[in-house]
C-alpha cells in the first residue's frame, strides 16, 4: 500500500483518527508521518512497543508519583525503571508492580489473568485449579444464596479436586 500523502514510498504507519463519530483512517511512510501535524507524539524507528505499553500506563494512573518508588525484591527492579524500558526483570515484578498495571492489562486483554496455552504437562492441573476457582465462586454465591444444599455440593466437589490435585 502506498503512503496516502506522497504516493511513492509504502505505508509503513497506519493510524485511525475518529472525531465525532466520523472515521477517517490514514496510511503513510515513515517520512510524511513525522511531518504530519495530526500526530501528537513522535516516532521513534524502529517503534518501541515498550515505550506505548509504559506511556498507557503512565496514562491511566491518578497519582503517577504515589507508587514510583517501589522495587522488586527479587530482582532489584525500581517502578521507574521499569517504565523506561518497559520490561520487567523477573516473574516476581508482576506481583510487585500489579497495582500498577492490573486495569490496564485488563483493559487491553478483557482479563488479568493467564487464558493462553499451556504446557502440555501441567494443562490437567491448570485445568482442574481453574475448575476449583470457579467453583469457590459458585460457592460464595450460593452461601450469599443461602443455598446451602448447594454449597455442600460445591463444597464437597472442591474438595474432591483439591484431593486429586493432593492439596488435601
Amino acid at each position: 500500500m502506498l503512503c496516502d500523502k506522497c504516493n511513492k514510498n509504502t505505508a509503513t504507519i497506519h493510524f485511525t483518527k475518529i472525531i465525532n463519530g466520523q472515521v477517517e483512517e490514514r496510511h503513510l511512510c515513515e517520512n510524511c508521518a513525522k511531518e504530519n501535524n495530526e500526530l501528537d507524539f513522535t516516532f521513534e524507528v524502529p517503534f518501541s512497543f515498550e515505550k506505548l505499553f509504559t506511556g498507557l500506563i503512565d496514562s491511566m494512573q491518578e497519582d503517577t508519583g504515589k507508587r514510583r518508588d517501589v522495587v522488586c525484591p527479587k530482582c532489584g527492579l525500581t517502578y521507574k525503571k521499569f517504565q523506561e524500558i518497559g520490561k520487567f526483570g523477573c516473574a516476581k515484578c508482576y506481583e510487585v508492580f500489579n497495582k500498577d498495571i492490573s486495569s490496564l492489562l485488563k483493559g487491553i486483554h478483557g482479563h488479568n489473568t493467564h487464558q493462553g496455552k499451556v504446557p502440555v504437562k501441567t494443562k490437567d492441573k491448570v485445568i482442574q485449579k481453574k475448575a476449583i476457582e470457579s467453583l469457590r465462586i459458585e460457592l460464595e454465591k450460593s452461601i450469599e444464596k443461602e443455598d446451602f444444599e448447594r454449597a455442600a455440593y460445591l463444597r464437597d466437589e472442591i474438595n474432591r479436586l483439591k484431593e486429586k490435585l493432593g492439596e488435601i
